[in-house]
């Protein structure tokens, strides 16, 4: 059942950032170009986003267990640490220069753009890199 609820929070999630065009690297740089031509419309999707989960987030956090698995996977960690700190770096440096990230770029993959493969590679091997 966990696996059926995974697909279809992933289907869901994809199709999210369909509509919203958070798959279009072009929509997310108009985004994050605060001093010359803004696209806000990104910060709508994001507003949306914490209207549909703030409420379900209050009416879940206090249950003992999710509703598809056994336990709850929260981290612990509170510590902010170097590793954090790089990867933060790197992740917003990725995200300003190609104006994707990860989930966007996994939805995209379809299109076959240049800039995804590269991107996807790119992140394939930082994580192998990492791995090692």
């Amino acid at each position: 059942m966990n696996k059926i609820v995974s697909l279809f929070c992933g289907i869901i999630f994809g199709i999210g950032l369909v509509v919203s065009e958070m798959i279009n690297p072009a929509k997310v740089l108009g985004f994050l170009n605060l001093f010359d031509a803004w696209d806000p419309s990104l910060a709508f999707v994001m507003i949306g986003a914490l209207i549909v989960s703030t409420p379900l987030f209050h009416l879940f956090k206090n249950k003992d267990k999710p509703l598809f698995n056994s336990n709850f996977s929260i981290s612990t960690n509170k510590e902010i640490d170097k590793k954090l700190i790089i990867g933060s770096v790197f992740f917003g440096a990725g995200w300003g220069l190609a104006g994707l990230c990860p989930g966007p770029a996994i939805s995209s993959i379809a299109f076959f753009e240049p800039i995804t493969v590269i991107f996807l590679v790119s992140m394939v091997v930082g994580i192998l890199i990492y791995m090692v």
